[in-house]
């Protein structure tokens, strides 16, 4: 298949991934501004680093693609 898409910029990595994150997991004073949630998701850039972390799958892939970010479901 030779056929380019136009949603990443050719030569760049703008790629971000996003993965579910079980609160319980996360240190202390982030549990305490979870809300209750039992999971929320975290993006994460091509090096592994945590870009944000949102309450929803939804949020997390429509802030990737406000900030021109092509997001990756992560399991």
């Amino acid at each position: 298949m030779d056929v380019k898409f136009d949603g990443i910029p050719e030569g760049a990595t703008r790629i971000v991934y996003v993965r579910p994150v079980k609160v319980a997991d996360l240190p202390a004073e982030v549990q305490a501004h979870a809300g209750g949630l039992k999971t929320i998701y975290a993006l994460h850039d091509a090096d592994g680093d945590r870009l944000a972390l949102v309450r929803d799958r939804a949020l997390a892939f429509a802030l990737a693609r406000q900030n021109d970010l092509a997001p990756v479901n992560v399991h």
